[in-house]
């Protein structure tokens, strides 16, 4: 039910807030502090969604096998293990700060809010972008608890990525949610228009982490990474068509994993050198 794998796109990002605000290493308890707190609200939102959407995922052929559409989890564990998972991640952002822990119930809202959106607003990726675009800023807020403009800009710019390559995997459910009555920009747009719209969310991601390593004056190291990262954002847009969509899941795991490590890395090596 839940995709440990998935939480490396958003880890990362939580991880250059941390390291970005401390200026360096943060110490030993605002790091296992946000791995907590990063996974708690991970776990919360995938099993709200896969809760909510039972009776969608047993009706689309690409979901039938999940545990909970199959019987091997039941609804009443599901949601006990939502309510545990929030009380950690309560509790972890009120040993962080008081701010953290004020806007803690505010991110729980907001990630579970992103399952329903799909029910009526086809806008439903940049919700989605925007969940995980919280990442930096969480990490920021853990050790200064201040918004800053960096960390704004890296939400900005995380929302416009995840939002492109979530309309990419949303292509292979287009038929179905169009058939289902469920909004998604693929559904209602069509094949080339979602293309074109993720293209133009992934030229934003690049602009908008080009003006955060500006912003928190880090170096050459960063923006190197970033001429990388945007030549793998390239290389995904080649690899799937409106003729050939057979590598949509490579394009959405495995090289925006890429992207998210990469990064962290180099702007920790940034920060350090």
């Amino acid at each position: 039910m839940i995709k440990i794998e998935h939480s490396i796109f958003a880890l990362p990002f939580a991880y250059m807030g941390l390291f970005l605000a401390a200026d360096g290493w943060p110490g030993v308890k605002p790091f296992l502090l946000l791995t907590i707190a990063m996974i708690a609200v991970r776990s919360f939102a995938m099993a709200f969604n896969r809760l909510v959407d039972i009776n969608i995922d047993s009706e689309n052929p690409r979901t039938r096998t999940r545990p909970l559409v199959t019987g091997e989890l039941s609804s009443v564990f599901t949601l006990f293990f939502i309510l545990i998972c929030g009380v950690i991640f309560v509790v972890a952002c009120k040993n962080m700060n008081e701010l953290c822990y004020k806007l803690s119930y505010f991110a729980l809202a907001w990630s579970a809010f992103y399952s329903i959106t799909k029910r009526f607003t086809k806008l439903c990726h940049f919700v989605l972008g925007s969940v995980l675009g919280l990442a930096p800023l969480a990490g920021w807020l853990c050790v200064d608890p201040h918004f800053t403009l960096p960390a704004v800009l890296f939400f900005t710019g995380v929302l416009f990525w995840v939002a492109g390559f979530d309309i990419l995997y949303a292509t292979q459910d287009r038929k179905f949610d169009r058939g289902r009555g469920l909004f998604s920009i693929p559904a209602c747009l069509g094949l080339q228009s979602s293309l074109t719209i993720s293209t133009f969310c992934h030229v934003n991601t690049v602009i908008f982490f080009l003006l955060a390593g500006l912003s928190a004056g880090l170096g050459w190291i960063y923006f190197t990474t970033t001429a990388i990262v945007g030549g793998i954002m390239i290389f995904e847009h080649q690899v799937i068509s409106a003729e050939d969509m057979s590598r949509v899941n490579m394009a959405f795991f495995s090289l925006n994993g890429v992207i998210s490590v990469v990064l962290f890395i180099g702007t920790l090596l940034d920060i350090l050198c």
